[in-house]
């Protein structure tokens, strides 16, 4: 599989799943702008120290060429001005991921709706579906202009999984939904000019922040078990990220228009595996009563 000659615009590239995206497109040879708040000369409200230009960097010793881009999604403008770059420097897009979260923090677990704070509540909205649905207006006029083009909706959560259980609270609940449904409505709006959307998700992912929580490294991720069995599943960004770079790289990937994946449901069709070999698969753990961790990987 190549990406060779494709250009990526992966919006939330900062950290997490974001960062290793674009990095596994890079492997594939794909041209990446990264895109976010935390450059090294200004930090987000997030207080995060992962940087776009670090991103970027990763991209190119991966064999891509990364470009960062300091934007907010937002902002109208900002988003507007990096589709103009990208039309500027490539005349074209052929994927776009909606990465962007930032709202780490911003939910409780332990209050209903009414016992929350309103205004906390609307920025998280904000943050995890105004800022897609922004970026998707500014830049899908440059993803059309060609067939074959791909809108990677993520999130947290299948979407069979968010349909059928509570997530955490209410602003998190609706915000995480709605990207299942913002990838589905676009499917059917990019499927006349032969482009596919869909939203995915990872599984108990060992994120630059759940890496701190639990006290470990990528290296020495093993020793968080004790603290939590069920982390025995959780599976690295590299997981995912190679996942939508073989998808991103499928010349047959409209059969997948409008579909909700995992990372597990994306190694299962491509063959790829985490780092250390595995193919973790945390939301069949989940639905099958979450017995026997190591059965999952």
């Amino acid at each position: 599989m190549t990406l060779n000659g494709k250009v990526a615009l992966v919006a939330g590239a900062t950290r997490g799943a974001g960062r290793q995206i674009a990095v596994q497109l890079g492997v594939l040879g794909a041209t990446v702008y990264c895109t976010g708040r935390t450059t090294r000369a200004q930090q987000s409200e997030y207080q995060r120290p992962e940087t776009i230009e670090e991103t970027a960097e990763l991209v190119d010793a991966a064999g891509g060429h990364g470009i960062a881009i300091q934007a907010d999604h937002l902002q109208p403008e900002q988003v507007r001005s990096v589709a103009e770059r990208i039309d500027r420097e490539h005349g074209r897009l052929d994927v776009l991921v909606n990465d962007i979260w930032g709202a780490e923090g911003m939910f409780p677990w332990d209050k209903a709706l009414w016992e929350d704070d309103l205004d906390r509540g609307l920025r998280l909205l904000r943050l995890a579906v105004e800022t897609h649905i922004v970026t998707s207006h500014a830049v899908l006029p440059l993803l059309i202009r060609r067939p074959g083009g791909l809108v990677v909706e993520m999130t947290d959560g299948t979407e069979e999984y968010n349909h059928r259980r509570y997530r955490v609270a209410f602003f998190y609940d609706l915000a995480k939904a709605s990207v299942h449904r913002m990838a589905f409505a676009l499917s059917e709006e990019l499927k006349p000019h032969g482009g596919t959307a869909v939203s995915v998700t990872p599984g108990f992912l060992r994120s630059e922040l759940m890496l701190e929580h639990f006290g470990v490294t990528e290296a020495t991720w093993r020793d968080g078990i004790d603290k939590d069995r069920h982390f025995a599943v959780s599976e690295s960004p590299v997981y995912v990220g190679r996942g939508v770079a073989a998808l991103a790289a499928d010349p047959g990937k409209a059969r997948f228009n409008g579909g909700s994946f995992s990372s597990a449901d994306l190694a299962k069709e491509y063959g790829v595996t985490d780092l250390d070999g595995t193919s973790p698969d945390f939301w069949r753990y989940e639905a099958d009563g979450f017995t026997r961790p190591e059965d999952y990987r």
